[in-house]
């Protein structure tokens, strides 16, 4: 697909600033309700250390409006571009290209960040010069309004353990909006635009292989749940399959590909799970028996493994 990208004019203002050190980049496809809290979060607490830049990825609602009306509230504070609808990875990308920080922070548009954030993020780095891999904590938001913190477990120091907790153990979880990237991570590759779901996984875990990491004991981030998110949407994830494995795996050191079967297994395991409950029959069979084949022990997984048995009599 030819990418067309659309700089509406007076909306170049790069905050005044030759080169910031952060730059927040919101990917917008069809958020209306949410966009402007989530720029608003940022604008009212950004200063000369950081930029906004709102991508609006082809959207079909109000977005475009809700852009111009910040645009009229807060002139020249912010940039903002609108695309071709090409997916989450694509407006990620664009941002990457088109914003001018050393340090990304990338936040779904129905986001937010903590107020006071940024300006303890921006001293975490200054602070910790080596690092290029930030995690803050975050704040999950449910639907009925309950929050709770998220705290950050202590990260290991060999890239091999880290990305082993995060792909494997799930003991080290990451957030877009709750950590930031330095560009150099992006040299082993940005986000694969072939996936709509799923494209976080082969930087966050670039990030955790190569570069080192610190972390910030705050919350950055007002993670929102609702079940219509695209992050949770069972197609994507369907569609994407066990592709991201050999993504991953293709940007990993020699001395990390041990952990790919291992890998492969739970991506098929968490298919399945998707597949069984949308009642997709077929896929989850399919899935769980891919599991199966590589290796024999996830029968020992007892909530796998009742849900498999209710697939395969019929009950589900």
């Amino acid at each position: 697909m030819t990418e067309s990208v659309n700089f509406e004019r007076g909306e170049m203002s790069t905050n005044n600033i030759a080169s910031p050190l952060i730059s927040v980049v919101i990917p917008a496809y069809n958020y209306a309700a949410s966009l402007a809290r989530a720029a608003q979060s940022i604008l009212g607490q950004r200063d000369e250390r950081t930029e906004l830049l709102i991508v609006d990825d082809g959207s079909t609602d109000a977005t475009s409006e809700v852009v111009k009306a910040l645009h009229l509230g807060y002139p020249g504070q912010f940039r903002s571009i609108r695309k071709d609808n090409g997916g989450a990875a694509s407006a990620r990308n664009l941002g990457l290209r088109e914003s001018a920080g050393d340090w990304l922070v990338f936040l779904d548009a129905d986001d937010e960040f903590v107020p006071g954030a940024l300006g303890k993020l921006a001293e975490h780095i200054q602070s910790n010069p080596d690092s290029r891999l930030v995690i803050g904590e975050h704040i999950s938001v449910s639907e009925e309004g309950h929050r709770r913190r998220h705290k950050n477990d202590p990260i290991p120091d060999r890239g091999f353990e880290r990305v082993k907790a995060y792909l494997l153990d799930k003991t080290l979880g990451l957030s877009n909006g709750a950590c930031a990237m330095h560009r150099e991570v992006f040299e082993q590759g940005g986000y694969p635009e072939h996936f709509r779901n799923s494209e976080d996984l082969p930087v966050f875990a670039q990030a955790l292989a190569r570069y080192p990491v610190s972390t910030l004991a705050e919350p950055l981030l007002l993670l929102y749940k609702h079940g219509d998110s695209l992050r949770h949407h069972v197609g994507h994830g369907q569609a994407v399959g066990t592709q991201v494995v050999d993504e991953v795996f293709s940007r990993l050191p020699a001395e990390m590909q041990s952990l790919r079967d291992d890998f492969y297994a739970q991506r098929c395991l968490s298919l399945f799970r998707s597949a069984y409950l949308a009642k997709d029959r077929e896929a989850a069979k399919k899935y769980y028996s891919a599991a199966l084949r590589n290796n024999w022990r996830l029968l020992l997984k007892a909530s796998y493994t009742r849900k498999a048995i209710r697939l395969w009599l019929g009950k589900r």
